[in-house]
């Protein structure tokens, strides 16, 4: 039924809980598996030059916690004997590069932990995995908290 699914990850332990019921429909389905991480590379846009040093610090940071999620993830998936690949994506709006992804590798499933804000604090935060949600033309398995 699932012959490919995207796998966001972020390093939480939502996104953990997330690739263990993506690595059970994997099995189940003999699926293929793409496991991705988006960072925004334009964090600090707008802010000035005086942190252009701050930027590529944080892309050296964003970029290490991202391969970090990405090898623990595949690890998971190769436990079972799922091959997995993995990338660093860059977007400016996550859930576009998590979109786009899945367009882009044909997936037809994404498996993704949300965090599971409430009231005030989904409201100014908002919620990659609600975006993903409201735009997504192919199913999403959400992993609550």
């Amino acid at each position: 039924m699932y012959k490919h699914i995207l796998v966001p990850v972020d390093g939480s332990d939502t996104a953990r809980k997330a690739i263990g019921n993506a690595v059970a429909v994997a099995q189940a389905f003999k699926s293929e598996v793409t496991v991705i991480y988006v960072i925004d590379p334009y964090a600090f846009t707008g802010v000035g030059t005086d942190f252009a040093y701050g930027q590529a610090e944080y892309l050296g940071a964003a970029t290490a916690e991202a391969n970090e999620a990405i090898k623990a993830a595949k690890e998971a998936f190769q436990a079972i004997g799922v091959t997995a690949t993995g990338s660093v994506v860059e977007g400016h709006a996550i859930y576009r590069g998590i979109l786009d992804t899945a367009e882009s590798v044909g997936a037809d499933l994404i498996v993704m932990g949300s965090h599971g804000r409430r009231g005030l604090e989904k409201l100014v935060l908002g919620s990659v995995t609600a975006q993903v949600l409201s735009h997504a033309h192919l199913p999403v398995l959400v992993v609550r908290d």
